[in-house]
């Protein structure tokens, strides 16, 4: 007998099509501000070329809104009236642009503002982040048991980050009462980010009295929205194997690695994977020349437009430096305004795109001030460039202090602009090391996050460019030849929805 949509699935833990609700408060092009939003775009994408029905849940965030209207329209499909919220919300149907995704925009008044997914126009926090995401978790809840009529009922939930941790807390509060969930799991992007509000708020959550203790939402006498995910998920993943291993520290823990050691078992870590549909090299439309790794000729082009654009002098024997971050004390900027004296006294160039912290951003001009025929700062968002960086430099920088995955080393390493790293997160997973043999290495590793770790880390590849040609061709092609895409990290996820749903389905002693 054909089973109803909104059954659970009797074999969803075999070689079945699996049902997914992947829950995310970011997804590209509806909204993006970091790494999130392309995973929560591209994930998806590569789990429906597997076959699998996923359907992404995201808050209907007024420019959001805009943009699938644009590209598809919107649709009404059902409403919501949820507890604790004195109007019901509206579910919309759309598709995300460029993969067809199905998405389910929770349109609500809380979301309905212009601004950022978590600022406002003037880049301070909404003062009512605890509501909103609340609100979002609550919704992903009903929508995982079908309390919209839908009509379709996920085998799983995945969510994403504090601002979706609560649906799987939501979700164990529901099962106490007797009412069936899904299996559930919950991604760490990035640990640095908890979502703390203070103790009252818990208490506005609807949720069991229970679950406030250590060994709940309780955080040092806060609300840890995180917790939600970390506790109460089923699985818990992060980006990178290195990262889960360095977030059971205490140095990179967050105070929460007790509670992950607790939980080690349930922890793994599956690397990000790129989207090689946008970054390649050989069909980039923002390139001046495309290349591959059997015909490297375009690059040279490419680095010669670079430094046009950058009004630095064309010099194709002159080592050109890029990088392309967010502005941060994690991504190691300050090294790199320590560290670039010494290096462009070397001979060498160096271009950076991003913006951030202010002093940081005012570091850079005032490096460009000082070596103007060395050094260009562009401080700002620009895609394109972005494309054009990661084409024409000979070497992109990444010393971040931490990095749960990181994407930009692995557009590097496509784009054959070898990568100079801090040995930490997905960093330490994607990049070998010349020391490590030259038949496998892809780029150069350092451990101390200094200046001067970093100095000797870019004075060795520098001296590779300089003085050992072929080793250097050798290593271009080493990494343009990785395969970090999309396929190979969904078949990993998808190995963890079956062994979660698994757990679910067996029999209880």
């Amino acid at each position: 007998m054909p089973q109803s949509p909104s059954s659970p699935s009797p074999q969803a833990a075999g070689t079945s099509r699996l049902r997914v609700l992947f829950v995310s408060s970011e997804a590209r092009p509806l909204a993006k501000t970091g790494g999130l939003g392309d995973v929560s775009a591209d994930l998806p994408a590569a789990l429906r070329a597997l076959g699998h029905d996923v359907r992404l849940l995201l808050p209907a965030y007024r420019p959001a809104m805009r943009r699938a209207q644009e590209a598809a329209g919107g649709l009404r499909v059902a409403s919501l009236a949820l507890q604790r919220d004195p109007e019901p919300a509206r579910l919309l149907a759309a598709r995300l642009p460029g993969s067809g995704v199905p998405v389910w925009l929770l349109d609500a008044w809380r979301f309905d503002r212009e601004g950022g997914p978590y600022t406002g126009p003037d880049g301070a926090d909404w003062p009512d982040n605890a509501e909103r995401f609340a609100l979002f978790a609550r919704a992903a809840a009903a929508v995982a048991r079908d309390e919209a009529d839908l009509g379709w009922r996920p085998d799983l939930v995945h969510a994403n980050d504090w601002q979706s941790a609560l649906c799987c807390a939501y979700l164990a509060a529901g099962e106490l009462e007797g009412r069936t969930r899904p299996a559930t799991v919950f991604t760490i992007h990035n640990l640095a980010y908890q979502g703390l509000f203070p103790a009252e708020q818990f208490w506005r959550l609807g949720l069991p009295p229970a679950f406030w203790s250590s060994e709940g939402l309780e955080f040092y006498g806060q609300c840890s929205y995180i917790k939600g995910g970390l506790v109460y998920a089923d699985w818990l993943t992060t980006v990178s194997p290195t990262y889960a291993r360095e977030i059971r520290t205490p140095e990179h823990g967050c105070l929460l690695d007790g509670l992950l050691r607790a939980r080690a078992d349930r922890l793994v870590g599956i690397l990000n994977g790129a989207d090689y549909r946008t970054w390649n090299p050989a069909r980039d439309p923002h390139l001046a020349a495309p290349y591959s790794r059997r015909d490297l000729a375009g690059k040279a082009q490419d680095k010669a437009a670079l430094q046009r654009e950058a009004g630095l002098p064309v010099e194709p024997a002159t080592p050109l430096m890029g990088m392309v971050t967010r502005l941060a004390a994690q991504k190691g900027v300050d090294l790199v305004l320590a560290a670039a004296p010494r290096l462009l006294a070397d001979g060498a160039q160096l271009v950076v795109l991003g913006t951030g912290d202010r002093a940081l951003e005012e570091g850079l001009r005032e490096l460009q001030r000082r070596f103007p025929q060395q050094a260009r700062a562009w401080i700002r968002f620009d895609e394109g460039l972005a494309h054009r960086i990661e084409a024409g430099a000979d070497l992109f920088l990444m010393p971040s202090r931490f990095e749960p995955c990181g994407l930009n080393q692995l557009y590097s390493l496509r784009y054959g602009t070898l990568p100079v790293v801090r040995r930490t997160g997905g960093l330490a997973d994607t990049v070998v090391d010349l020391a490590e043999g030259e038949a496998q290495a892809t780029g150069f590793l350092f451990d101390e996050p200094t200046a001067e770790a970093l100095a000797g880390a870019v004075g060795r590849a520098l001296a590779c460019y300089r003085e050992r040609p072929q080793t250097w061709r050798r290593m271009v092609r080493n990494a343009m030849a990785q395969d970090f895409s999309w396929r190979r990290s969904a078949g990993e996820y998808l190995a963890l929805y079956r062994r979660a749903l698994a757990a679910r389905e067996a029999p209880r002693l």
